[in-house]
């Protein structure tokens, strides 16, 4: 379809918005015709659909999911792209559900959405299936910068699915909530989700809690245990740091994900399994298979779909977003006062690198909330290994500052010649009172403190008339 014909309606309700959107697609020789409300495009409709939708989300009225799945009835074909100031895995995976095409979070690139409706139109728009969990929350999943809006894509558009999955990323940066997020927005959503971190169980014992084992196949096999595939059954079963797997256990888990099935250890009927595997590492699995240390076929086999969980130094401007909703939950969770944070405290913790990502962050609003003596949070109590100032640091910053609005006042007041003139000899005086009452009067050692000869104190003394 050439771009020249393409018919594009934009619904929202900021003219700023529709005003850049229809100049952006006429340049791009479309044609373009914008609405207010989702109303008033229904209406439209009537008489005739677009080539292409796009749509925000929240408008007054009729919204836009609503109106996703108002047109998912009557133009299940027409490619819809979602545009939103307000995206979250909610939102997002809401959208897709509703059948649409791409959801876009403000602000967006102009280049890129014009792109994107010319890819909507190629393709001719697609449909997915209803699920009554569109609407289901992770509030522990938030974020409002790219990075996590790549995620949130990547989870919508596996709503309908049940493909295996690899998340990547450094740990702490929340795969397992990745995971669990594509399971309750997955067609298994209401079967069991299992996870295991698979390098927190000793190599010896990992095939039984994965397979689980018949009575009797080792010492203190003392009845059958169900392994974590049976009890995954129909659901979705997350494997946590699957590189530190052994050789032996990544050849018996390929045979799994090849054929559905498995024998307990010690058993002698293979098992039929229906289970979703969802892989996860903080390790370069591409490199371990170039070293030998990964199995390649189970590699291509779990790296069907990957997502990568970014680091929260990649995600700084959602920093305050996460400690808001922790502050919230540890306060719950410590049955504690909620704590706020002052404007000083989070840019420290914002400029903070996190190695540990945002599993160190939910420990240190735990830390905060009980430490922190006041409701408000403020730098003093942010401690050194969060980024906070050493003491002496603390206390240099605010005898400097206290000098700064001194000389602020008296600059203000006028009072007449030159500042240093009048604020040495209160510097000198404090000093030399500090330094006499430290060596409980002694000169000569007090000399020594400030750095001075017994002469050039007593002469001091004598001209600021402390003698």
């Amino acid at each position: 379809m050439a771009t020249q014909n393409l018919d594009v309606w934009v619904v929202d309700d900021d003219q700023s918005v529709r005003w850049v959107l229809e100049k952006a697609l006429r340049q791009a020789d479309m044609a373009a015709r914008s609405f207010e409300r989702a109303e008033h495009l229904l209406e439209a409709i009537e008489h005739g659909e677009p080539d292409v939708l796009i749509t925000d989300v929240r408008m007054p009225g009729m919204s836009g999911i609503t109106l996703l799945e108002r047109l998912r009835g009557t133009c299940p074909k027409l490619p819809i792209i979602v545009i939103t100031a307000h995206s979250d895995l909610e939102n997002a995976v809401a959208a897709y559900k509703g059948g649409a095409f791409e959801y876009l979070p403000k602000p967006f690139d102009i280049d890129e959405a014009i792109e994107l409706v010319r890819k909507a139109a190629r393709q001719n728009g697609h449909a997915a299936a209803n699920d009554e969990q569109a609407n289901q929350q992770i509030p522990s999943l938030i974020g409002q910068a790219p990075a996590m809006q790549e995620v949130f894509r990547s989870i919508g558009r596996l709503a309908g699915s049940s493909m295996t999955v690899l998340i990547t990323g450094e740990s702490g940066t929340g795969k397992e909530l990745i995971a669990r997020a594509l399971h309750e927005h997955s067609p298994r959503a209401n079967k069991p989700f299992v996870a295991l971190n698979t390098s927190a169980i000793a190599a010896e014992l990992l095939e039984s809690e994965l397979f689980g084992h018949e009575k009797g196949a080792f010492t203190g096999a003392d009845a059958r245990r169900i392994g974590r595939f049976e009890q995954a059954n129909g659901g979705t079963l997350f494997l946590d740091e699957i590189g530190d797997m052994s050789p032996a256990l990544q050849t018996r888990l390929l045979r799994v994900l090849a054929e559905s099935e498995f024998y307990r250890v010690g058993g002698q009927s293979s098992i039929k399994v229906d289970v979703r595997v969802i892989a996860a590492t903080n390790q370069d699995l591409a490199r371990a298979v170039k070293e030998s240390r990964f199995r390649e076929d189970l590699y291509h086999r779990l790296n069907v779909i990957r997502i990568n969980s970014p680091p929260l130094r990649q995600r700084r401007a959602d920093i305050p977003l996460l400690i808001s909703h922790y502050l919230t939950a540890s306060a719950k969770e410590l049955d504690a006062p909620t704590k706020s944070i002052d404007a000083d405290a989070l840019d420290v913790l914002q400029k903070y690198e996190w190695p540990g990502n945002v599993r160190q962050l939910v420990n240190a609003t735990r830390r905060l909330t009980v430490t922190a003596p006041g409701a408000v949070i403020t730098t003093e109590d942010i401690p050194v290994d969060l980024g906070g100032q050493v003491p002496s640091q603390r206390a240099s910053q605010e005898w400097t500052q206290s000098l700064a609005m001194w000389a602020e006042r008296q600059l203000s007041a006028k009072n007449g010649g030159p500042l240093l003139d009048r604020a040495l000899p209160e510097f000198e005086k404090t000093l030399i009172q500090i330094a006499l009452a430290q060596t409980e009067g002694h000169r000569q050692e007090a000399a020594k403190l400030l750095g001075w000869g017994r002469n050039t104190l007593t002469r001091k003394m004598k001209s600021l008339q402390l003698d």
